[in-house]
């Protein structure tokens, strides 16, 4: 298979500096990605934009727009390389799995995705490249790996994390389209926009006027993200209040670590923790002053599946349901 790609000339020195300045291997790659805005806390589902692009008809070639530029795909892939959890995922809810040769070592979902020890964070061509794949489906975090890729003749695929749920849609009808599986992929972005739409207007049916406040614990030193998240996203639709976006600044980059003594002054009336296990929620409840804590108080701390909170794939859905349900008992006390 043979894909052509085309680079904007401004983005060269962007892919300059990020091959530069390498990348941090002490996350997984999947980890949601800054948006530049605030936002607002009206509950209800997001309204759906009048311009979005039409899906391509199933045939090749097909010239679709990843991180790099154009990309034009000549014919259908059959041995497909996804090292993004987030886009493995996507490829098999759209009916694309069995073109799929291999998956990174993060990419456990859904349990027949042929995972290997393959690093998404930091890829190794050569490792890649004994799966003798005709396409190789990279997050941004490895565009350097991507130019590499590209040099030996492998096709390459680039794609940014999701920034907002119209990202998660479009992405899913992207992968339809380079796969030869547009029909499905449509399908499964409107059950992802619909079902989550659904979850969302059932919960602020409940709430009502009421305006309830949050923050997501991303690990036991109180890293928290923002509203300007793809994940404090979900939560806005929501109309919940983030107590983290007051403690965000210019280096946090929408990831700002709290203090115990925050909290227990913000009293959030929820709080969502996104790893560990229910032992998790005994010890954030013993911590000083905590008891004091609306969320604590009021057994409104809710622990959630870290891959489902930290993926934009079709299971933000589920993602949605949890929260949901979390301000629906909220709302009924």
């Amino acid at each position: 298979m043979r894909i052509t790609r085309r680079l904007p000339v401004a983005f060269l020195g962007l892919t300059l500096a990020l091959t530069a300045c390498g990348t941090d291997a002490s996350e997984p790659e999947d980890a949601e990605e800054a948006t530049t805005e605030t936002a607002s806390a009206d509950c209800g589902a997001p309204e759906a934009p009048a311009d979005r692009a039409p899906i391509g008809d199933g045939t090749f070639p097909v010239t679709v727009t990843d991180a790099l530029g154009e990309v034009t795909v000549e014919e259908a892939p059959e041995r497909i390389v996804s090292l993004s959890p987030s886009n493995t995922e996507s490829l098999f809810a759209i009916g694309a799995g069995d073109q799929v040769e291999a998956v990174d070592e993060f990419s456990d979902h859904p349990e027949e995705a042929p995972t290997t020890d393959l690093s998404g964070f930091i890829p190794n061509v050569e490792a890649i490249s004994e799966y003798d794949p005709d396409l190789v489906i990279l997050s941004d975090s490895a565009i350097d790996t991507a130019e590499q890729l590209v040099a030996v003749d492998i096709p390459t695929l680039v794609l940014p994390g999701a920034t907002d749920l119209e990202d998660v849609y479009a992405q899913t009808r992207l992968l339809g389209e380079v796969t030869g599986n547009t029909e499905e992929a449509d399908t499964e972005a409107d059950r992802i926009e619909t079902e989550f739409n659904e979850v969302v207007e059932a919960a602020c049916a409940e709430l009502g006027d009421t305006v309830l406040t949050f923050y997501q614990e991303l690990d036991e030193t109180l890293f928290s993200a923002t509203s300007a998240t793809f994940v404090g996203q979900i939560y806005d639709a929501f109309g919940l209040r983030n107590i983290a976006d007051q403690a965000a600044d210019g280096e946090s980059g929408g990831y700002p670590q709290l203090s115990t003594e925050f909290v227990v002054e913000e009293n959030p009336d929820l709080i969502f923790v996104s790893y560990g296990d229910e032992s998790t929620i005994e010890a954030i409840a013993e911590r000083p002053a905590f008891d004091t804590v609306a969320a604590v108080e009021n057994d409104a701390v809710h622990l959630l599946d870290a891959d489902i909170a930290s993926r934009w794939g079709p299971r933000v859905v589920d993602f949605a349901e949890l929260v949901g349900e979390a301000v629906k008992e909220s709302a009924g006390r």
